[in-house]
């Protein structure tokens, strides 16, 4: 009984953390390593588990427990795209927060250099403030998606944590990317989040200009990308393009919602050929 209980507590904190997001934090963090000329080493191990269940519950769960107005009112929360959680879930799901990320952080601290370390502290508290208050950036225009960026950062301090210079191009590339999409994959929710009053980027520029902002910040993404592999930048603004132009023949919530599958198969698809590349290269001795 006690074993089913567990089991039952521990997947419903698994679907908390939205497994079909973890690419976001698992793929970057790789990609990052393979960046540094590293087809594998064990040093990653703590951060490549950190940020499995560990950091996308911090993410997801405290999102969930800020967010439970307007996802009440969203018909897409209780399943693969994020849970719909009830009050009394709150403490159990901070708790889980603090016992699987402390110890990574307490290791952090006296593992990693300085500059890794101040980068890794700058990722938990823009995605905590992303949801929690005082700053709560998701109801700040812009700043909402601004502090997407922070899905870049393991490009920068996992290669500061072996003591490499991070690829610039390739993190604020993904900086830029992060932006576009999360204003894109906003859009869908502009009537849930106007209904609880709360006002992101994707409500204050509505459909068709909140398109046009995430098209600006793709372009940029693009640019930065063709500086570090070319294949990438053309699949990238390929990926881009085409759901920028579904939307504007749609440019309404529901037209959005029903590109949202295809925003999540994007960074599977981009990752996958810049991926796909880099581990080819180092397998084959090319990369240095």
């Amino acid at each position: 009984m006690h074993w089913h209980y567990s089991c039952e507590v521990f997947l419903r904190l698994v679907q908390i953390s939205r497994p079909v997001l973890w690419v976001n934090t698992i793929g970057t963090t790789a990609i990052a390593m393979w960046l540094t000329g590293d087809l594998w080493r064990w040093d990653v191990v703590p951060l490549l588990l950190w940020a499995t269940l560990p950091f996308n519950l911090l993410i997801y769960g405290v999102n969930d427990i800020f967010d439970q107005e307007t996802d009440a009112l969203n018909s897409r929360k209780g399943g693969l795209e994020g849970a719909r959680i009830a009050a009394s879930e709150s403490r159990r799901i901070l708790a889980a927060v603090a016992l699987t990320n402390v110890p990574f952080v307490v290791y952090f601290v006296v593992a990693l250099p300085l500059d890794a370390l101040a980068w890794i502290l700058a990722y938990i508290v823009i995605f905590v403030q992303y949801s929690a208050p005082p700053l709560r950036f998701k109801a700040r225009i812009y700043l909402d998606a601004v502090s997407n960026a922070a899905y870049a950062f393991p490009l920068v301090f996992v290669p500061l944590a072996f003591g490499e210079s991070p690829v610039w191009g390739a993190a604020i590339g993904l900086m830029a990317w992060s932006v576009a999409k999360h204003t894109f994959d906003a859009v869908q929710d502009i009537d849930e989040d106007r209904a609880a009053g709360i006002v992101t980027t994707a409500v204050r520029l509505g459909p068709e200009r909140a398109a046009l902002w995430s098209a600006v910040w793709w372009s940029v993404s693009t640019v930065c990308f063709a500086f570090v592999n070319i294949p990438v930048a053309v699949v990238n603004a390929l990926i881009a393009g085409w759901l920028l132009l579904r939307l504007r023949r749609d440019p309404t919530p529901t037209g959005a919602r029903r590109l949202y599958r295809y925003s999540i198969a994007f960074p599977y698809a981009a990752g996958s050929v810049a991926g796909i590349q880099i581990v080819a290269a180092l397998l084959l001795g090319v990369y240095s």
